[in-house]
């Protein structure tokens, strides 16, 4: 966290409560849902990619240690502290979903940014989510279901969360609107070579 400049923390910051505030409104579609989701659970795990974009939007953008999972964790607190129908588990998915982007990173000791590494990130966090939600919320799953859970979530972070958070941070970057960020300035050396 050290490592964070002004603008890195501010950037951050501001990812993550904007997505802690718009996860209430991403929490009740899963209410919405649930009669179409009753009588094949796993179907819930296509949806997941979703809640780990903060932590991978962060990352691409500011693009140091930490960022992922402190964007993704204030957006779980925000998201709790406002309601969030799961309560205290919010926080601990927002570690695990924080903690899969982050270890994507760290695994290229911060230095690639690329698509696969996104879609790597996003997968990282589907599986510690999973984890997570088996302990926590499907004990009784059946491990076939489980499994076809587990499919669905890594699914869903590869494209919810990998393709979809490096579409936004490639369109972010074209508006100039990050142009302070490092996202922004790796973008204007390969635009000058």
């Amino acid at each position: 966290m050290a490592r964070l400049r002004t603008v890195d923390l501010l950037v951050t910051v501001l990812i993550g409560a904007a997505f802690g505030v718009a996860f209430l409104g991403y929490g009740q579609l899963y209410t919405l849902i649930g009669p179409l989701t009753a009588a094949f659970k796993p179907a819930e795990g296509l949806l997941a990619g979703i809640w780990f974009l903060p932590a991978m939007l962060a990352g691409l953008i500011v693009r140091r240690p930490g960022a992922a999972l402190l964007a993704e964790m204030i957006a779980a607190v925000v998201s709790m502290l406002l309601g969030s129908q799961w309560g205290w588990g919010t926080a601990v998915s927002g570690l695990m979903q924080g903690g899969g982007v982050e270890l994507a990173f760290l695994l290229t000791r911060y230095r690639r940014f690329t698509l696969p590494v996104a879609i790597l990130g996003g997968m990282l966090s589907a599986v510690l989510e999973w984890g997570w939600e088996k302990i926590a919320y499907y004990p009784a799953m059946s491990w076939p279901f489980s499994g076809m859970m587990l499919v669905f979530f890594v699914l869903s972070g590869a494209l919810l969360c990998g393709v979809l958070g490096w579409a936004a941070m490639r369109a972010l970057v074209a508006t100039g609107a990050v142009d302070s960020l490092a996202a922004g300035r790796d973008h204007a050396r390969v635009a000058e070579a």
